[in-house]
């Protein structure tokens, strides 16, 4: 899918990964923030993590991402929480923004592994701009049963992309982290994630229906909606792991 159509489809979310705003509290309280932790969050959207941790726990941080429309969004959200002199919004590839002379506390992707190629690869990105223990959140999909093989097509992903939760400890083990604690995404979250596209895009089309990208757009939503209710929302599920580098 284009960036564009993720901007249409997510014009009514602040928070662009099937987590409830409990759930992002709750991970910030797992994290032990407090008044002088540094975070970088790699493909942050609309940076509602960044925005709502920096006004309770006064961090500061970085975000990073791609999309115009989506930091034009976080910068506005960070005016609206007078936390704007904390953070520092960055147009760029977070695939390519880490560096080794970066120092950050905490070090986070959640749910864009895309930009190392995977999930292996994202973790190593993610270690060059990390303080010695510092912290890793990484957003992730993991199988919660094994699907059907036609669920892969439906949901536009390959047999290896994403392996049982149990597996995904494997890979984070093998990639040289320690897992030391998760959130999981629960069945609210991911309806509240996937419908509201629904509804996005049908205003859309509805107030625009001349876009150039209207017959592409209506049809990726179409099968969408009908790819989540036949096989995501049984067998795909999502988490953020906890995690630090293995000494």
């Amino acid at each position: 899918m284009s960036l564009r159509f993720h901007e249409i489809a997510e014009s009514y979310h602040r928070i662009l990964n099937p987590f409830t705003e409990d759930q992002l509290m709750l991970l910030g309280e797992i994290c032990r923030l407090h008044s002088g932790i540094k975070q970088l969050d790699l493909a942050c959207g609309k940076a509602e993590m960044l925005c709502r941790w920096a006004q309770k726990y006064n961090i500061s941080g970085v975000g990073v991402d791609i999309s115009t429309v989506f930091l034009e969004a976080a910068r506005k959200r960070a005016e609206e929480l007078n936390v704007a002199n904390k953070l520092t919004f960055v147009l760029s590839d977070a695939g390519q923004y880490p560096q080794a002379t970066h120092d950050f506390d905490i070090v986070s992707c959640i749910g864009a592994t895309w930009i190392g190629n995977g999930l292996a690869g994202t973790l190593e990105l993610m270690k060059l701009s990390l303080k010695p223990a510092g912290l890793i959140l990484v957003g992730e999909p993991y199988w919660i049963e094994p699907p059907p093989k036609a669920a892969y097509d439906a949901e536009g992903v390959n047999e290896n992309d994403f392996v049982s939760l149990d597996s995904t400890l494997d890979r984070l083990e093998s990639a040289g982290m320690n897992l030391i604690e998760m959130v999981l995404a629960n069945q609210d979250g991911w309806d509240r994630y996937e419908a509201p596209q629904w509804m996005a895009v049908n205003d859309h089309l509805n107030a625009n229906p001349d876009d150039p990208d209207a017959s592409a757009l209506r049809e990726w939503i179409v099968k969408n909606r009908r790819a989540y209710l036949q096989y995501g929302r049984r067998y795909l599920g999502w988490g953020v792991f906890v995690l630090q580098v293995i000494k």
